[in-house]
C-alpha cells in the first residue's frame, strides 16, 4: 500500500508564494499519473494540478500561470509550487494519483489572508 504525506502548507498573504511536497513510500509513484487536489470546507475534492509519469502537466483554469506541478520520480516526490496566492486558493491541499485513488494523506493546509 503506497503511503502519501503532503507538506510544506501554512498561512500566506495574498501575492505570496508556497511551495508544497508530496512524498510517497513504493517504488510505483514513478509509473503513475499523479494529481494535486485541494478541498475547502464545505466544497468538494477537486483537482488543480495533474503531472503524467512521463512529465506532461495540466491545469485547474483557476491556478493556471500560477501554479506549478513537477515531480522527482528518484525521490519519490511531487511538488507544487504557488505564486501570487489568492484567498480563494485557500483550501486543505492532498495528493494522489489520477484515476483509482491510493489511500489519502492527511493533506497540507493553505490559508491565504486578504
Amino acid at each position: 500500500q503506497v503511503r502519501l504525506m503532503e507538506s510544506g502548507g501554512g498561512l500566506v498573504q495574498a501575492g505570496g508564494s508556497l511551495r508544497l511536497s508530496c512524498a510517497a513510500s513504493g517504488s510505483i509513484f514513478e509509473r503513475n499519473h499523479m494529481g494535486w487536489f485541494r478541498q475547502a470546507p464545505g466544497k468538494k475534492r477537486d483537482l488543480v494540478a495533474a503531472i503524467a509519469s512521463g512529465g506532461q502537466t495540466n491545469y485547474a483554469e483557476s491556478v493556471k500561470g500560477r501554479f506549478t506541478i513537477s515531480r522527482d520520480n528518484t525521490k519519490n516526490t511531487m511538488y507544487l509550487q504557488m505564486h501570487n496566492l489568492k484567498p480563494e486558493d485557500t483550501a486543505g491541499y492532498y495528493c494522489n494519483r489520477l484515476g483509482v485513488a491510493w489511500a489519502w494523506g492527511q493533506g497540507t493546509q493553505v490559508t491565504v489572508s486578504s
